[in-house]
């Protein structure tokens, strides 16, 4: 927004959403009035990488479609009045009922990611220990996520200490910052973009840990390969095929184990938007009401 990122302005953005439907084509699947979480990447569902679950490469459409950035085509941005969906059948998801959608707006990506960055690897050995380094609201999302899927510990690394009350809140121990713990824990999850702190995750890792790494790593460094190589680790750099993850995410959610809503830090009318998207907020969410007709 300020004019430093590496597409040039101006383009729509936003990329996550709970929306109403207001209009359909051909899609069979929601009816105008549905409340519906917009996946962040276009995927058809149908080729063979969305058959295997691969969502965010689709081979349908140009590599990297997505809403919010024109790099892979310009399908519009998620705070636009109006979205077209394509492949509608397969990429919109109904919101439960009795999910709070200020709550969910993050299911279209940080919520979902949040589930995929944990939930497989507690099912595969449970009860780990699962350190999270992060900057906000994935790293708490991990936090409970884990909480509830029955990490044995969770400790949640930020300098912010109104992140690390909300992850207090969700169960987890909390620090500013950390020394290497050696063999520590089972899974890491950094959420910084920051090569360092990818670093000092990878450095706590026990033997054949896993690393999920969640943060956009603009800036070029150093990993310890060494130490990766004599720990076995196991380290995934990776944006999120999430369409795939969101329908268990919700059914998550929708469980009462977890309590998304905290992670919201404020609630504002979609007019508010040209003066208070600048502002630094941990988790912003805009809500335009549309009337039914």
């Amino acid at each position: 927004m300020a004019g430093h990122g590496p597409i040039e302005p101006p383009f729509p953005i936003g990329h996550e959403c709970v929306a109403r439907v207001v209009e359909v084509g051909d899609a069979a699947g929601v009816t105008p009035g549905d409340l519906v979480v917009v996946p962040w990447s276009i995927s058809c569902g149908r080729c063979d990488h969305c058959s295997a679950g691969l969502t965010a490469h689709c081979s349908a459409v140009p590599h990297m479609a997505m809403y919010g950035a024109p790099i892979g085509g310009a399908w519009g941005g998620l705070f636009s009045d109006l979205v077209r969906v394509p492949y509608a059948d397969t990429m919109l998801v109904p919101l439960p009922a009795g999910l709070d959608p200020v709550a969910m707006a993050s299911a279209s990506d940080n919520w979902s990611l949040a589930y995929r960055l944990v939930a497989p690897h507690l099912q595969a050995r449970p009860h780990s220990r699962v350190l999270v380094i992060a900057r906000g609201s994935i790293g708490l999302y991990v936090c409970d996520i884990a909480r509830a899927l029955g990490a044995a510990d969770v400790l949640y690394v930020d300098p912010d200490p109104a992140h690390r009350e909300i992850a207090e809140s969700y169960g987890a121990r909390t620090a500013e910052a950390i020394e290497p713990v050696h063999h520590g824990f089972e899974l890491a999850v950094e959420a910084t973009g920051r090569v360092d702190q990818l670093t000092l995750a990878l450095r706590c890792l026990v033997p054949e840990g896993m690393c999920e790494s969640a943060g956009n790593h603009f800036r070029p460094g150093e990993l310890p390969l060494l130490d990766m190589y004599l720990t076995g680790v196991t380290l995934r750099i990776a944006r999120d095929n999430v369409r795939t993850h969101i329908p268990d995410a919700l059914g998550l959610a929708a469980s009462g184990l977890v309590a998304p809503a905290r992670v919201v830090s404020t609630v504002l009318d979609w007019e508010q938007l040209p003066q208070a998207l600048p502002e630094r907020h941990l988790k912003p969410v805009f809500v335009r009401d549309l009337p039914q007709e």
